[in-house]
């Protein structure tokens, strides 16, 4: 008999949702983490007694606690926490800056109806139109790849106004260059646009925290520092992996939360793994300042998406980073949020993996210095002045992401071809995360829970 009914690959979002679902069934599940701390690519950690974010600048898909259909609320269920207990801090208002013009959006459409009718009155109607279009699109059937830029094109007819909409949904879901699929735009354009910008009370810590007590009280074990080296197969099936330790864990099932590459790799599965590889990835520059330089620079607003060129260059820059576009995100202007003596302004840029990786380890560290000086004066362009007064500042790159989440080179969104299905070739070896198509927090922990109902409880 199997050891584990259920091994999980990675202690992160998905892994840990489909951990909670699995043993909450009675499954014996096992999560296997590389380091210490749960979380992935939405984790923490600490410098000089700060402790700092890493992926979270806001949750999407804001619903209210009585909205039962809604993406947040079904997760809640499906994981048998409450959702009534759950503390939320709405957005205060977001912004789209793109090439001189202005959105304003926050967790009612309306306003960005009203936006969107003053910046742009000839195209409102249009996009009333649009919202209906999106309201009736199914993003979840089976359907062939479709350019979101064509729909927004044949919708609106009028190209920077599709730029400004696609700028948030890119930067916070898109593994493609130049264009999304029409399914993962309007998941995004419902999560962010209609639902809206949210996050937990506290940190991601305390978030971590319920979600790895929910799952330890259903009898789950989450071991940490346990890399996995190998999946082990047996003609058409898996029998368990190989920890880099050398030690041997036989399960019924596997769950890779890895991504693609990651996972055939790990699985000796022959085929093209670089078709799989993401390219978009991004430096992150998180700077400490006092609350008194905060709040002369945003203090209404909560996430700055901006541009300044005259059309959306969503890409891999050709420099380690691309400063010209971004976002700025400031963590405390959220509704509720106690005023703290120090406030984070958090800037992020398209970063190049390949350049990033190399550099000889001397350099590394001051292309580090040098790009974290170049966005955030990028930043200074849209919000004013703050260096000066930066009391503590850190970054991370590409590189970091891939060596803290097994990312295929920092691709924060995976792959831009995805296996909604979450199959592979070994009937019990599946993935779920971002190569499943599902994007943000709230679309991550569902798909962990998609695999588990569609193919482990099943």
């Amino acid at each position: 008999m199997a050891a584990y009914q259920l091994l999980i690959i990675g202690g992160g979002l998905s892994g840990i949702a489909a951990g909670i679902r699995a043993a909450r069934f009675g499954l014996k599940t096992l999560i296997l983490e590389q380091h210490n701390l749960p979380g992935g690519l939405n984790s923490y950690y600490f410098r000089q007694g700060r402790l700092l974010e890493t992926g979270l600048h806001a949750m999407t898909n804001f619903a209210p606690a009585g909205a039962k259909q809604a993406p947040l609320n079904r997760l809640f269920r499906q994981l048998r926490l409450s959702r009534k207990q759950f503390e939320v801090h709405e957005q205060l208002g977001s912004e789209i800056r793109f090439a001189g013009r202005s959105l304003l959006f926050t967790n009612n459409i309306k306003v960005l109806e009203e936006s969107i009718a003053a910046e742009f009155p000839g195209a409102i109607d249009r996009f009333r139109l649009l919202r209906q279009a999106i309201a009736a699109y199914n993003p979840f059937a089976s359907a062939p790849w479709r350019s979101a830029r064509s729909f927004l094109s044949g919708h609106l007819r009028h190209p920077l106004l599709a730029d400004m909409l696609l700028l948030p949904l890119m930067i916070y879901g898109n593994a493609e260059e130049h264009d999304m699929d029409l399914g993962q735009f309007v998941i995004m354009f419902r999560a962010i646009f209609e639902e809206g910008f949210f996050r937990p009370g506290a940190t991601m810590r305390e978030f971590l925290d319920l979600l790895v007590q929910q799952f330890h009280e259903f009898g789950g074990e989450l071991r940490y520092r346990c890399p996995v080296a190998a999946v082990e197969t047996d003609g058409d099936r898996v029998v368990g992996v190989r920890l880099s330790s050398g030690e041997r864990l036989t399960a019924d099932t596997v769950l890779s939360t890895a991504g693609m590459p990651e996972t055939m790799r790990l699985a000796g599965w022959e085929g093209d793994q670089t078709q799989y590889v993401g390219r978009m990835s991004f430096m992150e520059t998180i700077s400490f300042v006092p609350r008194a330089t905060m709040a002369s620079l945003a203090p209404d607003r909560t996430i700055i998406f901006y541009h300044h060129g005259p059309r959306l260059a969503y890409q891999r820059p050709d420099d380690l980073i691309d400063p010209t576009w971004g976002v700025i995100c400031f963590p405390g202007n959220f509704s509720g949020l106690s005023p703290e003596d120090s406030a984070q302004i958090r800037v992020t840029n398209a970063a190049s993996y390949l350049l990033w990786k190399g550099l000889a380890a001397g350099a590394y560290g001051v292309a580090k210095e040098q790009w974290s000086r170049a966005a955030i004066a990028a930043s200074e362009e849209i919000i004013g002045n703050y260096c000066a007064s930066i009391v503590y500042q850190d970054s991370f790159t590409p590189v970091t992401i891939e060596r803290f989440t097994r990312k295929a080179q920092g691709a924060v969104y995976g792959s831009a071809i995805k296996v909604r299905d979450g199959a592979t070739p070994w009937g019990n070896l599946f993935i779920a995360g971002t190569d499943q198509g599902y994007l943000g927090i709230v679309g991550a922990m569902l798909s962990g829970i998609t695999i588990v109902n569609q193919h482990v409880l099943r």
